[in-house]
């Protein structure tokens, strides 16, 4: 903007001291100030506001308006309520150094002379900022040289003074200028952006993670309208698309910097697709296998098809000593029950897997998924995991048994069913809310192509095991397979509820009218294996008061606790209560 300009808005009621010819001064900025040298804090082209409190006498005006004409800033404004009028030493010494000078009437706030010359400057910014923006998208359009989403969020920090990031569903952070987000508050946002936008509100949303603001902009693929096409199910894309979070309230913003934020995340779809178009060599390779294992092909078949893919999927490591299978099922309840939901699933599944604390930071490039109609199907080469942590004791009992489970170092860096959903469990509950689930099993590790269809398999009964328990998304490992985990699941509801209200009902009514904590013992004595020292140190009790808490159990229940049969049905009551 222009210093002329200022004198055409009434409401500022800016008078004209003097440098008329200099009205054409362009303004960057503006400052308030009392200080007798505020030099240190210009940079030239502010508009000056001052209150004139600094001023003692008639000399020290000379020395304050050669200070501002030597910093170059555009022009000053003097309020009135001080002094009454501005003094004549301050129009004649502004006249010398061709500063151009207002009068701020005592009536017109400082506070509403900035507020205008900010709002006015930034909306200019924000025209140039869009113009940069608008050449970046078309250098990423046709080809690399742009730079990445990356190069616009630096430009959105330094010109706009706006921190943003690029969030997957999940909530990973794909890129952003600056310092990351703290530790879960992309997830939360991503959690919050899946939520309003399932409510059909559109965007930008507004969000709040430990009191600071976000705006939510969704990044969707280049080419589709707001409303997704009729070949892609809008929860598909609900479910896959990005997000641009922005720490700022955008509920009152211009549209001019709506618009502008509107074409930067046109600009990050753009780096969206090409990333999409690279994986889809990985796709094809792990859909080509996928179909021999299912097939029944010879192993040496699938053996030389996972040797063509080893330089993909394992570039500079050649071939994978172990693997394992991930299968991965979308299902839809209510109206859309039985829509097929594999895109959704290989989307998801893509997106956990490349997650950098679950597999690595090199694994977007080594991950392969194919989907069917209705599951998705991951390849994961243990040789682009990371190796588990050392405190995870019991990691290489759960990494797999059995024959042709891998042994030592390929076991300790397995993945663990739990672990691939511990930090994407709540947005994408969001996401899914109560017409969705997202199921998934984790096969053992197995070294060659003949342990692929087995595994396959692992995987798909682990799955059904997660299906059975409740909750959006759910997980289950094929170490779960061979306990009482996998039978208990497939029990007919109305069965579950007579078996546990036979032995449990007795002993919570008791519990309601006594306050005995009947339950509790019972969970502890099966839990310490029958030892009453160890049950009584757990639960701070006299072994006397234990031993008549089980007295009054088997009381209670008809059944004899010393006994390894009502003991078992016991632990299964409790499990399936």
């Amino acid at each position: 903007m222009r210093l002329r300009a200022l004198l055409d808005t009434e409401a500022l009621g800016l008078r004209l001291l003097g440098g008329e010819d200099e009205l054409d001064r362009p303004v960057r900025g503006v400052m308030t100030t009392d200080l007798r040298d505020p030099s240190r804090y210009l940079s030239g082209g502010e508009l000056v506001l001052t209150g004139l409190a600094w001023r003692r006498d008639a000399s020290d005006s000379e020395p304050f308006v050669r200070i501002l004409a030597n910093a170059g800033v555009a022009g000053l404004a003097a309020g009135e309520a001080e002094l009454g009028a501005v003094p004549d030493d301050m129009i004649e010494a502004c006249l010398r150094h061709r500063l151009p000078l207002f009068a701020v009437d005592e009536t017109v706030a400082f506070a509403t002379i900035t507020e205008h010359v900010v709002r006015q400057v930034s909306g200019e910014r924000a025209g140039d900022l869009a113009a940069v923006v608008d050449r970046h998208r078309r250098l990423m359009t046709s080809g690399p040289a742009g730079g990445g989403p990356e190069v616009v969020l630096d430009l959105l920090t330094s010109d706009l003074d706006l921190r943003a990031w690029v969030l997957s569903p999940t909530g990973r952070q794909i890129a952003g200028a600056g310092e990351p987000l703290p530790p879960g508050v992309g997830a939360e946002l991503a959690g919050q952006h899946l939520t309003a936008s399932r409510s059909g509100r559109p965007g930008p949303h507004r969000a709040e993670v430990d009191g600071t603001a976000y705006s939510l902009f969704p990044v969707r693929h280049t080419g589709r309208a707001a409303v997704p096409a009729p070949d892609r199910d809008a929860r598909e894309s609900l479910l896959s698309d990005w997000l641009l979070a922005v720490a700022a309230d955008a509920g009152d913003w211009p549209a001019a910097r709506l618009d502008l934020l509107q074409g930067v995340t046109q600009l990050i779809a753009v780096e969206r697709d090409r990333r999409d178009a690279a994986r889809a060599v990985r796709r094809r390779l792990a859909q080509e296998v996928l179909e021999l294992v299912q097939t029944g092909a010879a192993p040496a078949e699938i053996s030389a098809r996972l040797r063509v893919a080893a330089p993909v999927l394992l570039p500079g490591l050649g071939t994978a000593p172990h693997w394992q299978v991930v299968v991965a099922r979308v299902e839809w309840t209510g109206e859309d029950a039985g829509t097929p939901g594999g895109r959704a699933a290989q989307a998801l599944l893509e997106e956990i897997l490349v997650d950098p604390a679950v597999t690595g930071p090199e694994s977007a490039d080594r991950i392969a998924v194919a989907h069917t109609g209705d599951e998705a199907v991951a390849l994961v080469p243990l040789s682009a995991l990371p190796p588990a942590d050392s405190a995870d004791a019991d990691a290489p009992e759960r990494a797999g048994a059995g024959e042709d489970a891998g042994a030592g170092e390929p076991q300790d860096a397995a993945l663990h069913a739990d672990a691939l959903l511990d930090s994407v469990r709540a947005p994408l509950s969001a996401g899914l809310a109560d017409d969705g689930r997202l199921t998934l099993g984790v096969s053992a590790a197995v070294h060659s192509a003949e342990g692929l269809r087995g595994a396959l398999e692992e995987a798909r009964h682990a799955r059904r095991v997660a299906a059975a328990r409740p909750g959006a998304v759910c997980a289950a490992g094929h170490h779960e397979l061979a306990s009482h985990v996998l039978l208990l699941p497939f029990v007919p509801d109305d069965v579950r509820r007579a078996f546990t209200a036979r032995l449990l009902d007795p002993l919570r009514d008791y519990d309601r009218r006594h306050r005995a904590e009947l339950i509790e013992t019972l969970e502890a004595f099966l839990d310490c294996d029958g030892s009453w020292t160890r049950c009584a140190a757990r639960l701070h009790l006299h072994v006397n008061t234990l031993r008549y808490r089980v007295g009054r159990i088997e009381q209670l229940t008809g059944r004899d606790l010393s006994r390894l049969e009502d003991k078992l049905d016991f632990f299964l009551a409790l499990r399936m209560s």
